[in-house]
C-alpha cells in the first residue's frame, strides 16, 4: 500500500468515527453549532493552539481557530515537541534536519494562521511519558499567565483509544495548568513578577473519541485550513502530495483533472479531497459545507452570579434590590 493511500485511507476512517462519535455521545438535542460571526466580536481575547506535533492542529482544528482569529482573537502557537522523529510520510532525514524543518515549518504555519507567534517546548517526540509532568505544567501555566490566555485547543485529556503518549500526557499537562493558573499559591514566584493568576475556562478538546458537544461551521475558512496544510512539508498528508501525484501520473503519462495544471492547485486540491474529507462529511450532517468537533468546555460558572450553574440560575431569576 502506498503512503498516500494509507493516509487517505486512515482519514477517511477517523472521519466516519468522528461522525458516529457525533451520534452516540451526544445529547438528544445534539451539539451546539458554533457559525461564524460578523465583526470583532471576541475583540481583546486570546487563545492558544496547543499542539504535541506540528501537524495536529493543522489537520484538526485549523479551520476553527482561524475562524477565532477573524472573529478578533490574538492567538499563538505552543508546540510541545521539537519533532525530531520525522514522519514516514514526509522528506528523508537525519534527526537534526527534522527538527529545523519543523521549525521554519510551524513559524510559516502560525504565520498564514494569523498567529502573534510561535512557542516550541523542545521536548522529544513520542517521548513525553518520560518527561516531569510537573514541570510542564509549571511551563504551561506561565505561558497561560504571561499571555493572558482565554482560550485553549488541544487533544482532550478523557478521550480514549489514544495511542501516542504525547497527545494524552499534554492533554492532560493542559488541563491541570488551565486550572492551577487560577490559584495564587501555585508558583507564586511568578506573580511576584508581575504576572496575575487566571484560569483558562474556555477549552476546544480534540481526539478521535470526544464526546462531541459542538461543531464549528469551518466554511468561511476552510482556505485557510488548507494554508496551514500546505505548510507542513515534513509530516502528515498535506503538504505537497497533490503536486507529487500530479508528477507521478504524468510520468505514467496520465493526467487527474482534479490536480489541475500546476503544482499549486495540485496541492491544494489534493488537500482540500482527501485531507478535509472527514470535515466535509461532518458539515453534511449539519447543513455546512465543513465542519469541525470538539469536547468544548465552557466557562465555569460556579460563582454566586454567574450563570449556567444551580446557584447562578437562581440568583439570576429571585435576586432583589436592596432597600
Amino acid at each position: 500500500m502506498q503512503r498516500r493511500d494509507f493516509f487517505t485511507r486512515v482519514f477517511g476512517g477517523l472521519a466516519i468515527m468522528k461522525l458516529d462519535a457525533a451520534h452516540a455521545q451526544t445529547s438528544a438535542t445534539g451539539p451546539v453549532v458554533e457559525r461564524a460571526n460578523s465583526g470583532l466580536p471576541h475583540s481583546g481575547k486570546v487563545l492558544a493552539a496547543i499542539q504535541p506535533h506540528s501537524d495536529d492542529i493543522a489537520l484538526i482544528c485549523a479551520g476553527t481557530i482561524a475562524k477565532l482569529i477573524r472573529e478578533g482573537y490574538t492567538g499563538y502557537m505552543i508546540r510541545a515537541t521539537n519533532d525530531d522523529m520525522g514522519d514516514d510520510v514526509g522528506e528523508p532525514g537525519s534527526v537534526g534536519e527534522n527538527v529545523l524543518r519543523n521549525e521554519r515549518e510551524v513559524a510559516e504555519q502560525s504565520r498564514v494562521l494569523g498567529l502573534k507567534r510561535d512557542f516550541s517546548l523542545n521536548y522529544s517526540n513520542h517521548r513525553m511519558s518520560d518527561i516531569s509532568r510537573n514541570e510542564l505544567i509549571c511551563r504551561l501555566i506561565f505561558l497561560f499567565r504571561f499571555l493572558k490566555a482565554d482560550t485553549v485547543f488541544c487533544y482532550d485529556p478523557w478521550a480514549h483509544d489514544e495511542e501516542n503518549p504525547d497527545h494524552y500526557v499534554l492533554g492532560h499537562c493542559v488541563e491541570a495548568a488551565c486550572w492551577m493558573a487560577g490559584r495564587v499559591h501555585d508558583y507564586p514566584e511568578q506573580l511576584a513578577t508581575g504576572l496575575e493568576a487566571r484560569a483558562v475556562t474556555d477549552k476546544y478538546y480534540y481526539a478521535r473519541h470526544p464526546n462531541i458537544n459542538r461543531i464549528v461551521d469551518i466554511s468561511g475558512t476552510v482556505e485557510k485550513k488548507i494554508d496551514a496544510n500546505i505548510c507542513n512539508v515534513a509530516k502528515g498528508p498535506g503538504g505537497h502530495h497533490g503536486s507529487k501525484l500530479r508528477a507521478e501520473l504524468a510520468r505514467q503519462g496520465k493526467k487527474l483533472p482534479l490536480l489541475g495544471d500546476d503544482d499549486l492547485t495540485a496541492d491544494r486540491n489534493y488537500i482540500r479531497e482527501f485531507v478535509l474529507a472527514g470535515d466535509r462529511e461532518l458539515g453534511k450532517k449539519y447543513g455546512l459545507e465543513y465542519a469541525e468537533a470538539f469536547h468544548y468546555v465552557g466557562p465555569a460558572a460556579a460563582a454566586i452570579g454567574g450563570t449556567g450553574s444551580r446557584v447562578g440560575d437562581y440568583v439570576k431569576q429571585h435576586a432583589v434590590p436592596l432597600k
